[in-house]
């Protein structure tokens, strides 16, 4: 099976992955993500589902909303993904290919 490299994968063997896992995924969003403060003041909570491409580099791009919730919050979820440092690509046959993640982003007042 012939791939060209612009073909983005919506299934592969081994999933996208933020290095670390998911535990340091999110101990980094712990520590990058910052709640609005106009959504704080209008007591927005809620989850944003932000969908994306995880190059063969790791590198994200094309990121797009799945569902918003405003406030800022859409944003925030977004820059904070566009910001990660690389992931470690999705596999198909062992091979790094460029695959589409969807990430739900948590906000809650505490």
């Amino acid at each position: 099976m012939v791939e060209t490299a612009d073909v983005i994968n919506d299934f592969v063997e081994v999933q996208a992955m933020f290095k670390g896992g998911m535990d340091a995924w999110y101990a980094y969003l712990k520590k990058n993500l910052d709640y609005p403060s106009q959504a704080r003041r209008m007591g927005t909570e809620g989850i944003v589902i932000v969908r994306f491409v995880v190059n063969t580099d790791g590198s994200i791009q094309d990121l797009e909303f799945l569902r918003t919730i405003g406030g800022g919050c859409d944003e925030e979820a977004k820059e904070v993904i566009g910001n990660s440092p690389n992931w470690t690509p999705g596999r198909i046959g062992g091979r790094a290919v460029r695959s589409r993640m969807t990430m739900p982003i948590r906000f809650r007042l505490n």
